[in-house]
């Protein structure tokens, strides 16, 4: 009888256990999907606004077009490889890899596709049994997998600051149903 009890004790944690691994695995793969069609929505937008509209600002104290999109990169780059990775942070000051100083349109789009490239990589090989690790995000106390959803809404926030900008200047954004 103790064999027994110990055997279905055993089951049941491994059922449990296969079973949050199966929704965490679920939830990057997921993650994954939708942070690709942001990426190929994204980089839609940003060869839709002509070159000559990149320094646009809808008012004086917004980010224009450009440092919006290369602000999306950077974002990218601090939340994975920096918060949630290991590697140091980029010193905003001196880094001018995901900057928009002296950069064309077409070296701005390569860019962010390729930080794009490198997140989705870094998320891949994310260990899921660190999505409920906690830690400190502006003096708020949040889990990794909440790290992951703030970026989302980051990108989000952004990209439709750009939108907004290429609407001011008569242009008709992509159709954004077509990357949910």
């Amino acid at each position: 009888m103790k064999h027994i009890l110990i055997f279905k004790s055993l089951l049941l944690v491994g059922t449990i256990s296969s079973s949050l691994f199966a929704q965490s695995n679920d939830f990057i793969k997921e993650y994954l999907e939708r942070l690709e069609n942001s990426k190929e929505y994204l980089i839609l937008v940003a060869q839709n606004m002509p070159e000559e509209k990149y320094s646009f600002k809808a008012t004086p104290e917004s980010m224009s077009f450009a440092e919006h999109l290369m602000h999306i990169a950077w974002a990218m780059d601090w939340h994975t490889q920096s918060l949630l990775g290991s590697r140091e942070a980029r010193d905003w000051n001196t880094d001018t890899q995901l900057k928009v100083e002296n950069k064309s349109k077409e070296v701005m789009i390569a860019t962010v596709e390729k930080t794009f490239d490198e997140t989705i990589k870094f998320i891949s090989n994310f260990d899921l049994d660190k999505l409920e690790d906690r830690l400190d995000y502006f003096d708020l106390d949040r889990t990794k997998r909440q790290i992951l959803l703030l970026l989302s809404d980051h990108i989000t926030h952004h990209r439709g600051q750009m939108l907004v900008n290429m609407r001011l200047n008569g242009l008709k954004p992509p159709r954004y149903v077509l990357y949910q």
